[in-house]
C-alpha cells in the first residue's frame, strides 16, 4: 500500500495512491510505503529518484548500518516501533529516508517510511495530526512526532502491565493460592516479563534514533528542545521498566513460593504417615520373627492383641501431630 500525506490548511491530508500519475498530481510530505509491491517501488524511484535500499527491512543493531547519511544527502534511519498485541506482543522495523539538501530530486524535503506492517503509532499520529492544525509543519516535524508518538504508546503500554500486575498480585497475596492458580499468575507474570523487556528495548532505540537526529543538526531550535524533551521522557521510560522488572522478580518469587509452600505440606503428610506406621511396622516385625519360643505364640487373643497394640501405636502418634498442629 502507498500513501501520501500532504499539508493542506494546517492539517496532514491523506491520499491513496494507485497509479504513477497519481502520484504527479500532489506535492507530499509524508509518503508510506506499508509492504510496498515491486511497481510501487518502481513509482518511487521513478518519480521521486529514490532507490529503496533491498536491506532495508534488515535486522541489523549496529548504529553505522542503522543511522547514516548517504554522499547524496539521504538521511537514513531505521528504527523499532512496539505493537502491543494481546496474542503476540512485537516490535517492527520501520526504514526513514529523508533527502534534506539534494534540490535535483523531487525527493527533497519529502520523508520517506518503509515497512512490513501497520503500526499503531503510524495510525496514532495521523489521527491527531488531522484533528490539531499545525501539528507538523515540514517532513523532520513528521519523523520527530512519530518517535515522540512511540515513546507515548510505550508509556500506555507500560501502564496496562501495572495493571495487569495489579491484578496478578492480588491473586497470589490473597493467601490461598492453589497450584493451578499459581500456574496461571506465572504465565501473566511471563507475558508481562517479556513485554516489558520489548518496552525497554524499543525506547533504548528510540533514544538512539532522536539521539542521532540530533547530532546531524537537521533541527532547527524548537525541533531540537522537543527531542529533548522526547530524550527526558524516555529516560522516565527507564525507570518505570526498571520499577517493573523489580515487581515481576518479586511476584514471580512470591508466587513460586506458594507452589514450594503447596508441595511441602504434601510431603508433610507423608512424612507424617510414614512416621505414624513406624510403630505398627516394628510390632510387626517382632510378632513375625520365628522363634520357637514366643510369649504370645500359644495366646489364643495374640492376634487381636497385636492388632490393637499396632492399632493404637498409629493412632497415637497422628493424635500427637494433631494437637501440635503438624498436619495444618
Amino acid at each position: 500500500m502507498l500513501n501520501i500525506f500532504t499539508l493542506a490548511n494546517g492539517r496532514l491530508v491523506q491520499e491513496e495512491i494507485e497509479s504513477l500519475e497519481e502520484l504527479s498530481k500532489f506535492q507530499p510530505i509524508w509518503v508510506d510505503l506499508e509492504s510496498p509491491t515491486l511497481e510501487e517501488k518502481r513509482w518511487i524511484k521513478q518519480y521521486y529518484g529514490l532507490s529503496i535500499p533491498e536491506d532495508a527491512m534488515d535486522e541489523d543493531i549496529e548504529e553505522s548500518a542503522r543511522f547514516y547519511e548517504e554522499d547524496n544527502g539521504e538521511l537514513h534511519i531505521r528504527s523499532d516501533f512496539l505493537i502491543d498485541d494481546d496474542e503476540d506482543p512485537r516490535t517492527v522495523r520501520v526504514a526513514f529516508i529523508l533527502n534534506q539538501h539534494n534540490t535535483d530530486l523531487r525527493s527533497r524535503g519529502v520523508l520517506f517510511s518503509i515497512h512490513d506492517e501497520d503500526v499503531p503509532v503510524f495510525r496514532l499520529l495521523r489521527m491527531r495530526a488531522r484533528r490539531a492544525p499545525g501539528l507538523i509543519e515540514d517532513a523532520k516535524e513528521v519523523l520527530l512526532k512519530l518517535f515522540d508518538a512511540d515513546a507515548e504508546y510505550s508509556a500506555d503500554t507500560l501502564e496496562n502491565i501495572y495493571d495487569e500486575l495489579e491484578v496478578a498480585g492480588k491473586k497470589v497475596l490473597s493467601g490461598n493460592v492453589s497450584d493451578e492458580l499459581a500456574g496461571e499468575v506465572l504465565g501473566a507474570i511471563a507475558r508481562q516479563e517479556d513485554l516489558n523487556g520489548r518496552i525497554r528495548r524499543n525506547v533504548m532505540d528510540t533514544r538512539r534514533a532522536v539521539s542521532f537526529m540530533m547530532r546531524s543538526k537537521m533541527l532547527n531550535a524548537e525541533q531540537f528542545e522537543e527531542a529533548r524533551q522526547i530524550l527526558r521522557d524516555i529516560e522516565s521510560l527507564d525507570n518505570h521498566t526498571a520499577f517493573l522488572f523489580d515487581k515481576i522478580n518479586f511476584l514471580m518469587d512470591a508466587t513460586v513460593g506458594f507452589i514450594n509452600i503447596n508441595q511441602n505440606k504434601t510431603i508433610k503428610i507423608f512424612s507424617v504417615a510414614s512416621v505414624a506406621l513406624l510403630p505398627p511396622t516394628l510390632i510387626a516385625s517382632i510378632y513375625g520373627m520365628n522363634f520357637k519360643f514366643m510369649p504370645e505364640l500359644d495366646w489364643a487373643m495374640g492376634y487381636p492383641y497385636a492388632i490393637a497394640l499396632m492399632a493404637a501405636s498409629a493412632l497415637v502418634p497422628m493424635w500427637y501431630f494433631r494437637r501440635r498442629g503438624w498436619l495444618k
